[in-house]
C-alpha cells in the first residue's frame, strides 16, 4: 500500500493506517492520532470555499468562490485552494517565503496576507504535479455527519481536578460572610457610570 489523498489533494495518508485490508475506512479509534487528527478536520474543509476566492470576492459574494480542491498547512492552520489559485500558494510557498512558515502557527496568515497584498504566482508558473493512479479504487470518504457521529460515539466524558497539580492542595473557600461584616457594607453607594 502506498500513500493516498483523501477529499482533498495535499494531505497524504498511508493507506494502511486509514483502511482496512477490504479497502474500507477503519474505525475511528483504530487510526494513529495524526491521520485520524487530519480526517476528521478534512471533513470540515471539503465544502470549504477556497481561501483565495474567499480573500477576493469576500463573505457578500461567497457564492463566486471555487470549492476547495487542495489543503496545505497543519490542521487548523491549514490553506484550502481551488485548481485556479493552488499555483499562487505553490509560488508563496517555494518562493516567497512560504516553507519557512512551514509547522508555524502564522503559515496561513501570512499566505494569506501575502495572497490579500496583490501577489501572485507569476505567468505561466504551474502548480505541483499530481498523480492520480486509480482514483475510482479509493472508497468514498465518510461524509462530515458521519464521521462526527463515530468520533462523538467514541468520546468519553472525563472530569480532570485541577487542584491535583498545585504545589500546596488548597481547601476551597466557603466561608461565609458574618452578618456583622454583611451589617457594615454600604450597599447604597452609588458608583461612577459612563452616563
Amino acid at each position: 500500500m502506498g500513500k493516498v489523498s483523501v477529499g482533498l489533494r495535499g494531505w497524504r495518508f498511508e493507506e494502511s493506517e486509514i483502511f482496512t485490508d477490504s479497502e474500507e475506512f477503519k474505525p475511528l479509534e483504530e487510526i494513529p492520532e495524526d491521520p485520524r487528527q487530519r480526517l476528521l478536520r478534512l471533513s470540515r474543509l471539503i465544502e470549504q470555499p477556497c481561501d483565495a476566492c474567499y480573500l477576493i470576492h469576500g463573505e457578500a459574494d461567497k457564492q463566486r468562490c471555487n470549492q476547495s480542491a487542495f489543503v496545505y498547512g497543519e490542521p487548523m492552520d491549514e490553506v484550502v485552494v481551488c485548481t485556479d489559485h493552488e499555483p499562487a500558494f505553490v509560488y508563496w510557498y517555494q518562493n516567497a517565503g512560504g516553507s519557512d512558515l512551514r509547522g508555524k502557527p502564522e503559515f496561513a496568515d501570512a499566505f494569506h496576507q501575502w495572497f490579500a497584498d496583490g501577489n501572485r504566482a507569476p505567468e505561466g508558473f504551474g502548480g505541483v504535479d499530481h498523480v492520480e493512479t486509480d482514483p475510482e479504487a479509493l472508497p468514498d470518504p465518510p461524509s462530515p455527519e458521519e464521521l462526527q457521529q463515530r468520533l462523538e460515539a467514541d468520546y468519553e466524558r472525563s472530569e480532570i481536578d485541577l487542584r491535583e497539580y498545585l504545589d500546596e492542595p488548597t481547601e476551597p473557600d466557603t466561608e461565609a460572610i458574618s452578618d456583622e461584616e454583611l451589617g457594615e457594607l454600604d450597599l447604597d453607594t452609588s458608583y461612577p457610570t459612563d452616563e
